[in-house]
This record gives structure tokens, sequence and C-alpha cells, in this order.
């Protein structure tokens, strides 16, 4: 089974860039789109239903805004939209799809332009990431999650210590998920190397991804139950849709 997170950062606009030509191309089980930017009802049914896909998406109430969606082969046994909490749901932030096994998650974070609503968001997500740990039931959550977690994970760290995504206080929140939570990274389970990233804020169409200075801020977390299914992982830099790239990992699992 393989498992693609995505930010198109506008789902229209990256359709025009090519984004469905991609999907096309990938034998992929399950993409977990954010930032969709749009109303459902506003897409045509190329994009609601890619050929081999069915389409769940779940809209943020203000227009142009968040929003997130899965594109699945298999039909899952449920859809959950949202958490339960107004930021969450009314943001459109966060899309579950139940299988037999397991259920596969299409999160976005707030990015932390208001840096007190991203936090307000933190702590109520975190409780909810403590529930989910203590169930039987496994997750795979994926998605932008706006914090570089390590100073492995983002170019000219040391001047960003103060910059939204690499401030103190995020970087503690994410070892307290990947720590005492129980969750792991997954891409961190199959490469440990610098210079892997998922966003570039000045993106230099004229210069190769992964030589540019970016950001490991998406990332695909799993159970410590499923550590033992993560294969291969890796991010597809030729994918020119969005500013961000697609990060795709494989598990020894089937829906």
């Amino acid at each position: 089974m393989k498992i693609a997170s995505i930010n198109v950062n506008g789902i229209r606009d990256a359709v025009d860039r090519g984004f469905l030509d991609w999907l096309a191309q990938q034998d992929v089980d399950v993409v977990c789109v954010q930032n969709i930017k749009a109303k459902s009802f506003e897409l045509g049914d190329h994009i609601l239903y890619p050929d081999g896909y069915e389409g769940y998406f779940l809209d943020a109430e203000e227009d142009g805004f968040s929003g997130v969606a899965l594109y699945c082969r298999k039909i899952p046994k449920a859809i959950m939209y949202g958490l339960g909490f107004p930021q969450c749901d009314h943001e459109g932030r966060f899309l579950q799809a139940d299988y037999e096994r397991f259920s596969i998650v299409s999160f976005l974070m707030p990015d932390g332009s208001d840096q007190k609503a991203k936090q307000a968001f933190m702590d109520q997500y975190q409780e909810y990431l403590t529930k989910m740990s203590r169930k039987r039931r496994e997750y795979i959550l994926c998605g932008t999650w706006h914090i570089a977690h390590k100073t492995v994970d983002l170019a000219n760290w040391s001047d960003n210590q103060l910059t939204s995504g690499f401030r103190p206080e995020e970087r503690a929140w994410m070892d307290q998920v990947l720590g005492p939570t129980g969750f792991i990274d997954t891409f961190r389970e199959i490469n440990r190397d610098a210079g892997e990233y998922t966003w570039w804020p000045k993106l230099d169409q004229d210069v190769p991804r992964e030589r540019q200075e970016g950001w490991r801020i998406d990332y695909q977390l799993v159970g410590p139950n499923f550590r033992r299914h993560v294969v291969d992982a890796w991010i597809d830099y030729d994918a020119t849709f969005s500013e961000f790239a697609p990060l795709i990992i494989e598990y020894d699992l089937a829906l």
C-alpha cells in the first residue's frame, strides 16, 4: 500500500499545473490532500472523482482558505469529518477514512500567521492525539504540520529559531507527539539525511528543488505498532504543481 500526502496550495491552480496528470501516473492507494482553497461544490467531476479514485472533501467555511481531501482507490467503511472543535472543523483541517484495520487522515495545521491561533489549535489537537494513541485502532496521520521538528529538517535553521514553524514551543510540541504520545515519523524511519524538504518558501523553478533552502513540514505519522510496516519513503521532487512536494510512504499492508 502506498499513501501520498500533498499540500496543493489551491487545487484548481494545482490541476492547471498538472496535478491530475501526476496522480494518473502514480501507483498510489490513497492521496491525502491539503489546502484545497475551494468549495467542493465549485469543482468539476474530473477533480472530485479522478479516474480510479473516489474523492472526499472537507471545505473551510471561509472562501479561498484551507480545506482537506482524500482520494481513495478503495471506498472506506466510513468517513469522519472534523474533530468536533470549531477551529478545526470550520477551517476544514481534519478528514479521516476508516478501513477495516486502520484509519488514514488528511490533516492541515494552521500555518502560524496567527501564532496564538496556532498554539490554541495545537493544544486541542494534542488532547485528540493522546486519546487516539490509547485506542486499539491504528492511524496513519498525513499532512502539513507546519513545524520542522529538528535542525536537520530545514535549511539555515540557526536563522529561523524565532520563525513560525521552528519556534522552541512548536518543536517541543512535536517532541511530545513523537515522544511520550507515541507516534512515529515514518519518513525518518527510512531516511535520516539532511536536505530532505517538502516545502520551499521562495521556490526558484530554475534550480533543482533538492538544492534549495527548504523545510520538511509534511509528515506521515503512525503508532509504534506500525513501525514495522514502513517499507519505503520518499519525496517526489519532480512534482512541480505546488511549492510543496508530495511525500510518499509505502507500507506492507493492504486496505
